[in-house]
C-alpha cells in the first residue's frame, strides 16, 4: 500500500496532538481509510493514493490553522476533515485575498492597490511587469504568488533569479566560494521564503530543487517548464540579458519580472534593458505590466519620504540641467 510522511513543523507536536493525543486520536477516526501512526514530529499515513492525497490536503489546512491561531481543536478538526471545510473559522471563508499563511500566524496578502492588480493581472497573464520603488512589495507579492502556486500544485517548482552586479563591491575580493559570494545579493528572496514557508519544510525544497534561487548567469541554455519564474532587480539586466530570461519560457509557467529604473547599479544606466523590454512587449496579450508608485510603500513610514526626497531632487537636477 502507499504511504507518506508528513512533518509538523513550525508547531509544537504536542500542541498538534492533543493532551493524550486526544486531537490526533480524532483525526484517526476521521480518516477510517488511512492507517496513521505518529512519531515525535512525523505522521504516516498508510492507504490509496486518493485517500492520502485528501488527507494531505486536510492536514495542511489544520497545519495552516494551527501556525496561525497556536491551537487546533475537535471542533476545528471536526470542519476540516468531516465537512471538508477551509482551515479558516467560519466568518472568514469568504476572504479571499489571503495569498499565503506564513510562518508564526503571518498573513500574507496584497496590502495596497497595485498589489492587488498585480494579483488580479497574474490570473489572466502569464508575463507581468511589476516595475516601481524600494518598498512597494512588488517582489514580495510575487514570491507569495509563487509560493500559493507551488501549495496548490499549479505549479512543480518555484524559480528565483537577480543579475549579480556588483553595487560598490567587488566579487573577487569577497571571501568564500562562488556561493558565498553571490548569497548577499540573493538574500532578500531568502528573507521573503522564509516568511512563508516553514525552516524544515524550504530547506527540503532547496535541497530538492523544487525551490531553486540563482543568479541569472544560470539561466542561460534552460527551458522553465511547470515553474513559478521570478526575475528581481531587472532593472540591473542589459537587452541580450532580459532576453535571454524571457525566452526561457516553457510550457505551464509563469514569469514576473520586476524592478526599480530609479535603482540602475549597471556601469551605464542607459544599458538597462527593462524600460526597452517593456515598451516592445507592451501590446502583446498574455502580457501585463504594473507600474507601482510612492502610494504603495509599505516598509516604515520614513520611506515613502525618502523614496519622494530622491525623486524630487532627480528631477529638479535634471530641470536645471535643461
Amino acid at each position: 500500500m502507499p504511504e507518506r510522511n508528513f512533518t509538523i513543523e513550525g508547531i509544537d507536536p504536542i500542541d498538534f496532538y492533543g493532551v493524550a493525543n486526544s486531537n490526533f486520536n480524532r483525526i484517526c477516526t476521521l480518516s477510517p481509510k488511512l492507517k496513521l501512526v505518529a512519531r515525535g514530529s512525523t505522521v504516516k499515513a498508510v492507504g490509496d493514493d486518493e485517500s492520502l492525497e485528501r488527507f494531505e490536503k486536510r492536514l495542511d489546512s489544520l497545519f495552516q490553522y494551527c501556525s496561525k491561531y497556536g491551537h487546533i481543536s475537535p471542533e476545528v478538526i471536526d470542519q476540516i476533515f468531516s465537512g471538508g471545510l477551509s482551515d479558516r473559522p467560519e466568518h472568514e471563508n469568504n476572504d479571499k485575498d489571503i495569498l499565503v499563511y506564513g510562518n508564526n500566524g503571518l498573513i500574507v496578502k496584497a496590502r495596497s492597490d497595485n498589489q492587488e492588480r498585480l494579483v488580479r493581472l497574474s490570473e489572466k497573464n502569464d508575463l507581468m511587469f511589476a516595475i516601481g520603488p524600494a518598498g512597494s512589495g512588488k517582489t514580495y507579492t510575487a514570491i507569495a504568488l509563487a509560493v500559493r502556486a507551488l501549495k496548490n500544485k499549479e505549479v512543480k517548482r518555484i524559480i528565483l533569479t537577480r543579475p549579480a552586479v556588483e553595487a560598490g563591491e567587488k566579487l573577487g575580493f569577497l571571501p568564500g566560494d562562488m556561493k558565498e559570494k553571490l548569497d548577499p545579493y540573493l538574500q532578500p528572496l531568502y528573507d521573503a521564503l522564509n516568511d512563508m514557508i516553514p525552516a524544515a519544510k524550504l530547506s527540503k525544497y532547496l535541497e530538492e530543487g523544487t525551490v531553486q534561487i540563482a543568479p541569472l548567469a544560470y539561466m542561460r541554455g534552460r527551458t522553465l517548464d511547470n515553474a513559478f519564474v521570478i526575475l528581481d532587480e531587472a532593472q540591473n539586466t542589459t537587452l541580450p540579458q532580459i532576453k535571454m530570461f524571457l525566452t526561457r519560457m516553457g510550457r505551464n509557467a509563469k514569469f514576473i519580472v520586476t524592478g526599480d529604473i530609479t535603482q540602475i547599479d549597471l556601469p551605464r544606466p542607459a544599458d538597462s534593458g527593462l524600460i526597452e523590454a517593456v515598451k516592445l512587449l507592451g501590446g502583446i496579450e498574455g502580457i501585463a505590466t504594473v507600474e507601482f508608485d510612492t502610494n504603495d510603500i509599505i516598509r516604515h513610514r520614513l520611506v515613502k519620504h525618502i523614496v519622494t526626497a530622491f525623486e524630487t531632487s532627480k528631477k529638479e537636477k535634471k530641470s536645471n540641467n535643461l
